[in-house]
């Protein structure tokens, strides 16, 4: 992965200026300063180790010295939020969030001693990304009898609650590489924390993370995981369009709408594939999961002609997406995205989406239940995949 994207930036960079870069921030990091009033403790949860990556990259003298340290510490950062999370008990997804943001922050502004071009700068951005993010810590070493992959999304709407929190990403972190069990059968899990923006989906962050399980049939179920409404619900009908007015993480509105809902991209272009696809995940041993809150097995779609709850996917051909079981937002798309991946690859790994009750912003003991109920459901499961 590494060498891939050093070439990709040595083809690149002769067509852009190598200069001392000063790239203008993003949406996202510009609102570290506001973060940092509302919610200091968050903010300084990494401050050690963002400050001793900020003197490391000023001291750098090459491109190539660069990349080792943005990958090395990447990684540290993933592996010190899920200890973080894990050893003190704070059921807290937001401080890895900002800590990335502060880290991006630096390549992104600071001054190097070495010549960096828009190229180079791009891959050290994106180290950092899959790095943090746990896409380059998905080996399964434990010698379990299943295989679970699971993601979680970062926290959004932020200009509305900039405290805002996730279940799924204090999910994420606290279940990447445990080690369940349900009557003699274990399983290890993985999992990986997705952005909440709509440029990486349409260049396929999904498809590319995916891709390899699918086609290798080399893990026994795909869970992605999203903060949703009142109860748990399982989205059986996951829809093709995006028909929601709220802005991503990076203020991005896509523009579609209840009476014109859009297709996504995929590498600049149409996302190919049905209107509705059809989950696959073990509903009946899923919903059999203890916990305080319900869990529904949810056939709730919105199509251009309707609103309605089918038995069957065949109740839903001819039909034009406008909501899917998981909405018109990334969360359904993210299910959507990874159901269809799924059929084109013919795989048959059970795939699906778990929507969790909705926090408001913080809410660590109610997050704690959450996270508890999820590993229920995937126990469950584990003598039905």
């Amino acid at each position: 992965m590494i060498k891939t994207l050093i070439a990709t930036s040595l083809i690149f960079s002769s067509f852009s200026t190598l200069a001392n870069l000063n790239t203008p921030l993003t949406p996202e990091e510009l609102r570290i300063e506001k973060a940092s009033q509302a919610m200091p403790a968050v903010l300084s949860a990494f401050a050690s180790e963002v400050n001793q990556f900020e003197q490391q990259f000023k001291s750098l003298s090459s491109y190539a010295q660069a990349v080792d340290a943005v990958n090395d510490y990447s990684k540290r950062l993933w592996f010190s939020a899920k200890k973080r999370i894990a050893t003190t008990q704070n059921l807290d997804d937001r401080a890895l969030y900002w800590a990335r943001l502060q880290s991006s922050k630096i390549i992104r502004t600071t001054k190097p001693a070495f010549s960096l071009s828009t190229a180079q700068q791009t891959v050290l951005l994106t180290l950092l990304e899959n790095g943090s993010r746990g896409r380059t810590d998905l080996s399964y070493s434990q010698n379990t009898t299943k295989k679970i992959l699971l993601t979680g999304f970062d926290p959004f709407l932020l200009d509305r609650n900039i405290n805002q929190s996730n279940p799924s990403g204090v999910a994420a972190l606290l279940l990447d590489g445990q080690v369940i069990n349900y009557k003699g059968i274990s399983a290890e899990i993985n999992t990986v924390m997705v952005p909440v923006r709509y440029e990486d989906f349409d260049q396929g962050i999904i498809e590319s993370l995916l891709a390899p399980y699918y086609a290798l049939n080399n893990v026994d179920m795909v869970v992605t995981v999203s903060m949703g409404s009142k109860d748990f619900d399982l989205e059986r009908f996951p829809g093709k369009r995006r028909s929601v007015t709220a802005p991503d993480n990076a203020n991005i509105v896509y523009g579609g709408s209840k009476t014109a809902p859009l297709i996504p991209s995929l590498n600049d272009r149409p996302l190919p594939g049905t209107e509705f696809v059809e989950f696959s995940l073990p509903v009946s041993a899923m919903l059999s999961a203890k916990g305080p809150f319900p869990i529904n097995d949810n056939h709730h779609v919105i199509t251009l002609k309707k609103d309605f709850e089918p038995n069957s996917f065949d109740e839903l051909k001819d039909a034009i997406a406008v909501r899917g079981g998981g909405g018109g937002y990334l969360s359904n798309e993210i299910s959507y995205r990874s159901i269809r991946l799924r059929n084109q690859l013919n795989s048959d790994i059970p795939t699906g989406h778990i929507h969790t009750p909705r926090i408001a912003q913080f809410e660590p003991e109610t997050e704690a239940k959450i996270v508890k109920q999820i590993q229920a459901m995937l126990e469950r499961s584990l003598v039905a995949i």
